[in-house]
This record gives C-alpha cells, sequence and structure tokens, in this order.
C-alpha cells in the first residue's frame, strides 16, 4: 500500500535507506574475502533481494500495485516512467541486477583488480563495493520516493488510505 502522507513517505525513505546501508556492508564484508568472484555473486544476491524489499515498503510492488485502485495505479505508473526507474514496480531478475552492475563496469571491474594488492587491496575493494552498493541503493529509494511522492500528490483524496493506516508490510 502506497504511504498515507508525506510523514510515512519520509520515514519509509529513512529507513530504506538505514536498510541500503546495512546491505552495503554485506557488500563490502564480502569484498575482503580472497576468493575470486564471491564478491559479485554477493553483490546480486544483495541486490535481488534489496530493491524487491525497498519497493515493497513504499507500496510499490508488482502485486501491490495491482491491488490499488485503476487511478492510483495509472499514477503511480505515469510516475515511475516520468522518474526513468527501470526497477521500481517491475519483478527483479538476476538478469535485470546483472545489467545494474554492467552499468557500473568500472567500479566491478577496478574491484576485482586491486583486491589482488595484498592488504591494501582488499580495503580498496571493499570501499568501492560499499560505494557502488550504496549509490545504486539510494538511487532506487530516491526513485520510489518521487514515484510515491508524485501518487500522493496527485491522487484524489478518497482513493488514498487513512493517515493512521500502518503501511509496513516487510
Amino acid at each position: 500500500m502506497l504511504p498515507a502522507n508525506l510523514q510515512q513517505l519520509e520515514t519509509i525513505r529513512d529507513e530504506c535507506k538505514a536498510m541500503v546501508t546495512r546491505r552495503a556492508g554485506w557488500s563490502a564484508g564480502a569484498a575482503l574475502v580472497p576468493i575470486p568472484g564471491i564478491d559479485v555473486g554477493t553483490d546480486v544476491a544483495v541486490l535481488l533481494q534489496l530493491i524487491p524489499a525497498i519497493n515493497q515498503r513504499f507500496g510499490l510492488s508488482p502485486a501491490q500495485l495491482r491491488e490499488l485502485d485503476p487511478q492510483i495505479e495509472k499514477l503511480v505508473w505515469v510516475g515511475i516512467s516520468s522518474v526513468g526507474s527501470e526497477l521500481a514496480g517491475r519483478w527483479i531478475s538476476r538478469k535485470l541486477v546483472l545489467r545494474i552492475l554492467q552499468k557500473m563496469g568500472v567500479r566491478v571491474a577496478t574491484k576485482s583488480v586491486v583486491r589482488f594488492i595484498p592488504l591494501l587491496g582488499q580495503a580498496i575493494a571493499a570501499g568501492i563495493s560499499f560505494g557502488a552498493m550504496k549509490m545504486v541503493g539510494n538511487a532506487h529509494v530516491e526513485d520510489c520516493y518521487q514515484v510515491a511522492k508524485r501518487a500522493l500528490l496527485a491522487a484524489p483524496a478518497a482513493l488514498l488510505p487513512a493517515p493512521g493506516m500502518i503501511t509496513n508490510e516487510s
């Protein structure tokens, strides 16, 4: 369910950014492990879990969108297309996550190369991993925030959830 008001929307955004920071830490931790490929595998796994969780918190998962009033659903899809989000309102697949990682190609490649410098390389790789995951996650949080805010501001009040309704569905 979409947030009922801007205050709920702000709270969800803050909670999602905290979730992104935690998951970025997991990504950084995996970059410290000196086994080739484990870091990229972890990044894929983290994003496969993180992106749907963010969508769910903002009420933008595919299942949640299907349950909306048709007028609100249309507003949400207009918001998704105007924000240009590839991830909001969609089923997240491994292929889609790999495409996101390819867009960050320079960072991923740099991370893979510097890992082989003893000690310092793993620390640098962990920093790159943390930063890249935080960048992707926070960008998605902001996209979802903008989509939900546009829908909230454009929707007729009668179609929105009551202000006291709890929207935590995670």
